[in-house]
């Protein structure tokens, strides 16, 4: 973004006014070993006010992040794991460590051209959890950048979705620009941030970025900003009307570095911390380890895949798993080979053949698959659109996926979102994923590739 200078001349910039001139020095000489120099003293000794994470000092993992995996991409000393964009080496000006903050200095004749260049991670990511601390200068502008592309002549932002961070009062003030999708916790020129709460110049925010199957989420100050789907519908129709119609790898990376951008301001970062988001399989393909099976119904390994088929008693049969899931990502294959009615219930659990959870629909043509049903109680929540139910493939391979974050549940069949629906009742639910067969008999189906991410943290 590119904006004229205003001048700082609220309160807020006069108590920053000496620590920003200490960092500009440092940063404008500091190596790539990332070692304060002496000026570092003069640093902001400011309150860590962090609402939303549970963390003992900055730039440290409390115990739970620690067994659950998490991972410090800045360790509040050094500039190990960073590395200039399009460069080997980290940059040797323009950014600095200084009182346990990465920094990113600013010019006193152009405060809007970048010193050092944009930083990226030596590592890249898929799906990830990425928790961060920002403490904004007057005027400040930067970002946050996910899923990097590296392309020799392209700005970073030529290819990469951003996390705005921004001093939001002092650009809208300025006017002139549309400030809408560019403010923080915007997805930069594409989504704009709903209600948030940013502290100013001189104090912490905390800040989060998570991708899952391509479903992104921003936070700010443990509110949701943003959400949205890379590569669906409403995603490409946005960018071919914004600034990165011209540039035909935007958003296009599985996988790539974080990046942090120099706009030529000053912009602290803290407490940078990640957690990849890996799936983990539910089925072996060789047996039935990890599932119980409920019920007289027949639960078997056949060619790999997990097959469920009526048996004598033609009775209801579930097969759940062992770990409970709250909030989750979930990814299966099925294919229905007779009749084909049953489906993935959620939150559940079973006593005898009897459950108590929630539903999304496997069943053949024009019974609605991907919708909710409420089992033993409100029965159905929310049916697809009819014109949806195309995406099924009668007895060939179909990808169901059901996302449940909350009170709000979201199903996918073959790529086609199929319902989303927000349900206090759903939201207080726990318990396992299962696997049904409806009672009637005629009915075998089998699945495989059962994978799921844990969205617990």
């Amino acid at each position: 973004m590119r904006t004229k200078h205003l001048t700082p001349a609220t309160p807020a910039s006069r108590r920053l006014a000496l620590a920003l001139i200490a960092v500009l020095a440092a940063a404008c000489s500091a190596g790539s070993d990332g070692e304060p120099p002496a000026e570092a003293d003069a640093a902001p000794a400011l309150a860590d006010a962090s609402p939303g994470y549970d963390i003992a000092a900055p730039n440290t993992l409390t115990d739970a992040e620690r067994g659950a995996g998490w991972r410090l991409l800045f360790d509040g000393e050094t500039t190990t794991g960073w590395r200039g964009y399009n460069r080997d080496a980290f940059p040797d000006t323009g950014w600095a460590v200084i009182d346990g903050m990465l920094v990113v200095g600013a010019t006193s004749t152009d405060p809007d051209v970048a010193v050092g260049g944009d930083i990226v991670t030596t590592e890249s990511f898929t799906d990830f959890d990425l928790k961060f601390e920002f403490m904004l200068s007057e005027v400040a502008n930067s970002g946050v950048l996910y899923r990097v592309i590296e392309e020799p002549g392209a700005a970073i932002w030529h290819n990469a979705p951003e996390y705005q961070v921004l001093d939001d009062t002092a650009y809208i003030e300025m006017g002139t620009m549309d400030m809408n999708t560019h403010l923080t916790g915007d997805n930069y020129d594409l989504h704009a941030a709903g209600e948030k709460t940013l502290h100013g110049p001189g104090e912490w925010n905390t800040a989060r970025i998570r991708i899952v199957n391509n479903h992104v989420e921003h936070w700010l100050n443990g509110t949701k900003t943003v959400e949205y789907v890379l590569g669906s519908p409403e995603w490409e129709a946005l960018v071919a009307a914004s600034k990165f119609a011209p540039f035909p790898r935007y958003g296009r990376a599985a996988s790539g570095p974080i990046g942090l951008q120099d706009h030529g301001r000053n912009v602290f970062y803290r407490s940078i911390r990640i957690l990849p988001l890996e799936p983990v399989s539910l089925f072996n393909g060789d047996d039935l380890d990890g599932w119980q099976v409920h019920g007289t119904e027949l639960w078997y390994v056949a060619e790999g895949d997990l097959v469920c088929e009526s048996g004598p008693d033609a009775q209801y049969g579930y097969l759940t798993t062992e770990r409970t899931f709250r909030d989750f990502d979930l990814t299966v294959d099925f294919r229905q080979e007779a009749d084909g009615n049953s489906g993935v219930f959620f939150r559940s659990s079973v006593d005898g053949t009897t459950v108590s959870g929630w539903q999304a629909e496997v069943a053949p043509p024009g019974l609605f698959t991907g919708g909710i049903y409420e089992s033993y109680g409100r029965g159905w929540l929310v049916q697809p659109d009819p014109a949806l139910d195309e995406a099924l493939r009668m007895g060939d391979w179909n990808t169901m996926r059901v996302r449940a974050v909350g009170d709000r549940v979201t199903t996918w069949l073959n790529g086609t979102q199929m319902v989303d629906l927000e349900d206090e009742k759903i939201g207080g639910g726990e318990g396992s994923i299962a696997l049904q067969i409806h009672d009637g008999g005629g009915i075998k189906v089998r699945w495989r590739n059962i994978e799921v991410v844990d969205l617990g943290m």
